[in-house]
């Protein structure tokens, strides 16, 4: 029989580097709750916790990037769920019409303002309009089944 963990594995959905720019700080963390809400206008929609830091730097500018990752970049995916406070250097980046940087090595990106948070649980969902997107390098998307524990999810269902 399968457990909760593995089940909730069965809800297909992508891994992103989602990052955000407050002036001279910035920061991006790893995140696989991404989904499009809205056709007209076009509204993305990720889940973040509060206590990141990148919350707060996302709450002063209210803009920030959806990077997606292919599915050869586990290591980068590894590298940006870390709680390391350099991790935004050794990594190329360019910079969107919102001025938020966009991961060099991602898929494609696409450039956001915060339209909306609402608490959800022991998370925010923040909910974006995209401003601009585009390709970067195409690859196939890196899908969040097959990143294993990598995010340490099984740890809340003990």
């Amino acid at each position: 029989m399968k457990t909760l963990p593995e089940l909730l594995k069965q809800i297909s959905h992508g891994v992103y580097v989602i990052s955000v720019c407050d002036g001279e700080l910035s920061n991006a963390f790893t995140a696989a709750w991404v989904m499009q809400v809205s056709f007209s206008p076009l509204l993305l929609a990720f889940s973040i916790s509060p206590m990141h830091r990148t919350y707060k730097l996302l709450g002063r500018s209210g803009e920030c990037a959806i990077n997606v990752l292919k599915q050869d970049q586990t290591a980068l995916a590894l590298h940006f769920s870390s709680s390391n406070l350099n991790k935004m250097t050794d990594h190329e980046w360019q910079f969107a019409k919102t001025k938020s940087p966009i991961l060099s090595e991602s898929s494609a990106y696409f450039d956001c303002k915060v339209k909306q948070t609402i608490t959800t649980g022991d998370h925010v969902l923040v909910v974006c309009e995209v401003i601009d997107a585009g390709y970067l390098e195409q690859g196939k998307p890196m899908l969040y089944c097959e990143t294993g524990d990598m995010d340490g999810s099984s740890q809340f269902f003990k």
